[in-house]
């Protein structure tokens, strides 16, 4: 069997611990150091570019749509987004780690067609939780036509403890604001979470559920939560 090659280790900020890049052959994979078990691999992405897929729906004849990204992972929800959007359209992608960015832009880039080559594409180093706050003196206007987030597992933080403040009703609220009317927030899912669902539905949207394999129509079960602006 071929062995797994170390190719780079990532801070997270705020002391969220370390991300440790490896490489068998054309297969990649992300874990999280000294936690067992994989964060992502480059073989199964199915649900991730379903994000994309389900998120865009709305918008895939619309000019100059607007779409944020959180979340860089090995870029597959990116270059499904772009895939679902017209050429006119601008993607934004947020990570909060840089070396995750610098990974893309390296061998890992491959997996996903190098989509961070694209013009269409906007980085935003950073939490993406910060653009949706409103700044001091101004308020927050709608702006994107989709927002998707593959931040850690879910709603519930694993890899970064303070993404939970992410899914609060509070930051639902804002991120309602920051959407345009009829717009669409999408969030993968490692599990299904009803209480999700009802947090969803306070802040008002109106949600929907979709279970999406991990890897072709086989593999883990993932939820994709689509939540619309009323």
């Amino acid at each position: 069997m071929i062995p797994w090659t170390h190719l780079g280790l990532a801070k997270i900020p705020n002391n969220g611990g370390e991300l440790e890049l490896t490489q068998r052959d054309k297969e990649f994979s992300i874990h999280l150091k000294g936690v067992r078990g994989e964060l992502m691999n480059s073989r199964m992405h199915s649900s991730e570019l379903a994000l994309a897929d389900l998120g865009c729906a709305h918008v895939k004849n619309t000019d100059n749509a607007k779409v944020l990204v959180g979340g860089m992972g090995m870029g597959f929800t990116l270059a499904a987004a772009l895939e679902a959007t017209t050429e006119s359209s601008t993607v934004v992608v947020a990570e909060l780690v840089p070396d995750v960015i610098e990974w893309n832009k390296g061998a890992l880039g491959e997996c996903a067609g190098r989509p961070l080559d694209n013009d269409r594409v906007v980085v935003e180093l950073g939490d993406v939780a910060e653009l949706f706050k409103s700044k001091p003196g101004k308020e927050q206007h709608p702006e994107y036509d989709s927002i998707l987030l593959d931040v850690d597992n879910g709603p519930e933080g694993f890899t970064h403890g303070e993404n939970n403040n992410l899914y609060s009703l509070e930051s639902l609220a804002a991120i309602r604001k920051t959407l345009k009317p009829k717009g669409m927030l999408a969030v993968w899912s490692a599990y299904h979470d009803p209480k999700f669902t009802t947090q969803l539905k306070k802040a008002k949207f109106k949600v929907d559920t979709k279970t999406v394999r991990a890897h072709k129509g086989k593999g883990s079960k993932h939820t994709i939560y689509l939540a619309q602006k009323l």
